[in-house]
């Protein structure tokens, strides 16, 4: 009896421990993927050229770089960067983020109206905005003191429209914040109305802080800023979330870092209209992602259906759905209201192109994209209900070609 005791004593030594064998391994397995997933960089999309904002030079990285730095060790993740000009606005994020070459944009403007429902954000990080620039020692109260006086205002920003019916304010009008500080500095303008970021970051490194800084608040005058994701990325957003508050004390000494302005903003009224056929902005602020409304020219066209059936018959409702969906996500490619010069993307002259194929064609695009070209794929973006929307939009601004 004892040989075969001791027999089965063995066996069961060796079940067991290959059962721990295999919950070690599993173990490591686990542990293995989990950190396989922690050691995942964080992907930022990045201009390499805009300081204050994002530079690629390590030893001047910008206050957005830097704030992606901080989250990606608070993360646990390395970081790498998908570098891209921001002068390209809504393309940019479309190529970027909606393309999937990258994870977070930090710096967008936290409004329902950018991009939505294709890009999602963080809580605020910063408020940023206009400023009223000039030399030091006086305090600006609202548009009432800046009577008498000469100030210098972007085309077809806020501020111009702002100050568009004060006749007693003598506009000079400049292309770019950097102009704005020049025409001050050159005695052209008494105080510059300019965006405020770049303004700080000229003051503190081209004019030795010569120059006090006003931030302003209004109706397109400030925005949160914010840091943006693709609408699939909810458990990332949330993750980012969650270690912002402790960030907050070092994104502080960055805004210092880089000369953001800070203090108590001063209020201004409602701006006029900005004129149609005008964009604000220059590339320097979220300004650079608003447009204005143009008034396109509504011919109606027809469209035959395809193998989702026929597109339903237009009405109002549908009509507004999908102009407000087609100027908030396409129109910095193919023009706000569909308006738009180039002939190759001139959304206009789809019937033109197409005829009975239109629907096929327009269908196949935003579901699969043309990559190639720049036009990402939007069908895990929108509904079906919503590409109808735009569809029936699109109706109602088919032209004949003029060739």
């Amino acid at each position: 009896m004892r040989p075969n005791q001791s027999g089965i004593g063995t066996s069961r030594n060796r079940a067991i421990s290959g059962l721990l064998a295999c919950v070690a391994a599993a173990s490591i397995v686990s542990a293995s993927a989990l950190h396989a997933e922690e050691a995942q960089p964080f992907r930022l999309c990045a201009d390499p050229t805009n300081l204050p904002f994002s530079s690629d030079s390590p030893s001047q990285p910008g206050f957005y770089v830097e704030i992606g730095q901080a989250l990606a060790q608070a993360l646990g993740r390395p970081i790498a960067y998908d570098w891209y000009k921001s002068y390209f606005g809504k393309r940019t994020v479309r190529v970027t983020l909606l393309g999937k070459q990258c994870d977070a944009m930090i710096g967008l403007p936290r409004s329902e109206d950018f991009m939505g429902p294709a890009v999602i954000f963080s809580s605020a990080f910063a408020k940023e905005g206009y400023t009223l620039v000039a030399a030091k020692g006086g305090v600006i109260g609202g548009v009432d003191g800046l009577k008498g006086k000469r100030v210098a205002v972007q085309f077809a920003s806020t501020p111009q429209n702002l100050l568009a019916s004060r006749d007693d304010i003598q506009k000079v009008t400049v292309l770019s914040p950097e102009e704005g500080m020049q025409a001050l500095d050159q005695g052209k303008a008494d105080v510059a109305f300019i965006w405020g970021p770049v303004a700080g970051w000229l003051n503190k490194t081209s004019y030795n802080d010569r120059y006090q800084i006003q931030l302003t608040e209004g109706e397109g005058l400030s925005w949160e800023a914010a840091i943006g994701f693709a609408k699939t990325s909810t458990e990332l957003r949330d993750r980012v979330d969650a270690v912002l508050p402790q960030l907050q004390k070092t994104i502080g000494e960055l805004a210092v870092k880089y000369g953001l302005p800070t203090g108590q903003p001063v209020r201004f009224g409602a701006a006029q209209p900005v004129p149609a056929g005008t964009t604000t902005g220059t590339g320097t602020g979220p300004s650079v992602v608003q447009v204005a409304n143009v008034v396109a020219t509504e011919t109606k066209g027809e469209a035959k259906g395809d193998a989702k059936g026929d597109a339903p018959a237009p009405n109002a409702e549908t009509v507004d759905a999908g102009k407000e969906i087609f100027n908030g996500t396409c129109a910095h490619c193919h023009g706000p209201d569909a308006v738009q010069s180039e002939r190759k993307i001139d959304l206009r002259l789809l019937h033109h192109r197409y005829g009975e194929d239109m629907r096929d064609t327009f269908w196949k695009t935003v579901h699969e994209g043309r990559p190639s070209k720049g036009m990402p794929a939007w069908k895990e973006v929108f509904t079906d209900e919503q590409f109808d929307s735009i569809y029936s939009f699109l109706l109602t601004v088919q032209a004949e070609s003029n060739d």
